[in-house]
Formats: structure tokens, C-alpha cells, sequence
């Protein structure tokens, strides 16, 4: 599976290279800033980025916005972003463009390596990762309907479906069986007024709802 990584900081990129390498990615370009990560994924079409959310020239966005042209443009491209701070807009941009195959992580996950290729490896497979502490802040400044109808047990299975967690992996996070993990995703489901359809579908729009971003 091939991947490209863009991070300006060097001793990151090396470090994001052998760990990909040694999960059997193949990493066929490593650069620093936005421009050439436009170009390598031009050249390679990639299964999955890794990119840094600030790079140069201006250490602002410039990463949020090559992910975004990526989305439009190589649509079969996942990507993950990686910021050194919480900031939710940045998560809300790229999952407006294509809810499928993004992912957005703190730059400390990647230190915790098996939880940092469990997120990359959803991605890559056309699923979502967000990172818990954007999923945490989200939750605290979230009071209005219709999620203040959720329950306190529904609220924390909807920000682990908002993480991109599986319901066999929410129901473990939780030590609860899978059957409970499912009720409760059909009662959040029905109090978002998400009408029958497409599982995975319905998953991504209670999850929007979430982010405030429908």
C-alpha cells in the first residue's frame, strides 16, 4: 500500500517513514511542505498522505488545503492530518469535502504506534479517524438539540463512532456487548431523526450532526 508523508519537521518525517515501513506501507515520497506534497501525490496517486496540518511557507493551513485538493482531485486518496494542537475547524473542513477515507490525529498519537496505525489503517481502508481530544471538546460545547436528547451512554458511543471506531470496538471500549453498542446506535439514530437507510450512511450523517458541520 503506497503513502506519501508531508511534514516540514525532519526527525518527524523520518520517524513517520520507519513506522509506516514497518507496517508494510511503501513510502514512496517523504516532503516537507504543501507544494511538493501536491506533486508527489500527482506522480504516485498514493493510497493514503500523512500531512502535517501547518507547513510552509506560512505554517498556517497550508496542509488543510492541499488534503482538500487531494479529496477533490484523487478522490481515491485517504488522508490523515496531524496537528500539533486541537483545532476542531480543521477536522470540520476535510470531512465536508468527503466523509470517506480522512482522518485527523494529534502529532502526540503518533507516539503511541499501535493506536497511531489502527487510525491510519481505517483511513486508508475508506473509514475515519478523529482524534479523542477534538472528539472530548466537541462533546463539551455541544448542548443544543437534538443531541442534548441523547443520553449520557449514547453521547459517549456517538464520540467513538465519531473517532471512527467499529462497533465491536466501541462495545470493547465501553465493556459492553455488541447487541447494547447497537441499541444504543439505533436510538441515536432515531433521536437524530436519521430515518432508515444505508447503515454506513447513517453513520456518517449522526457523526456530522456531531461536528455541526451539515
Amino acid at each position: 500500500m503506497r503513502a506519501v508523508i508531508a511534514e516540514d519537521s525532519v526527525l518527524l518525517r523520518v520517524g513517520l517513514v520507519k513506522v509506516l515501513e514497518a507496517v508494510g506501507f511503501e513510502v514512496v515520497a517523504a516532503v516537507g511542505d504543501a507544494v511538493e506534497l501536491l506533486a508527489a501525490v500527482e506522480e504516485h496517486r498514493p493510497k493514503v498522505v500523512v500531512a502535517d496540518v501547518r507547513m510552509p511557507p506560512g505554517f498556517h493551513d497550508e496542509g488543510v488545503k492541499a488534503a482538500m485538493v487531494i479529496r477533490q482531485q484523487w478522490p481515491e486518496t485517504a488522508v490523515l492530518l496531524l496537528s500539533q494542537f486541537v483545532e476542531e475547524r480543521y477536522a470540520a473542513d476535510l470531512l465536508a469535502t468527503n466523509t470517506s477515507g480522512v482522518g485527523y490525529l494529534l502529532k502526540q498519537r503518533v507516539a503511541n504506534v499501535d493506536d497511531f496505525v489502527d487510525a491510519l489503517q481505517r483511513v486508508a481502508e475508506g473509514g475515519t479517524a478523529l482524534d479523542p481530544e477534538v472528539v472530548a471538546q466537541l462533546l463539551v460545547r455541544r448542548h443544543r438539540d437534538p443531541l442534548e436528547k441523547l443520553t449520557p451512554r449514547e453521547q459517549d458511543v456517538l464520540s467513538l463512532m465519531a473517532e471512527g471506531r467499529s462497533n465491536a470496538a466501541i462495545a470493547a471500549s465501553l465493556v459492553v456487548s455488541d447487541s447494547a453498542v447497537a441499541k444504543h446506535i439505533n436510538s441515536i439514530f432515531t433521536k437524530l431523526d436519521l430515518p432508515p437507510a444505508d447503515a454506513s450512511h447513517r453513520r456518517v450523517m449522526a457523526v456530522l450532526r456531531f461536528l455541526e458541520i451539515t
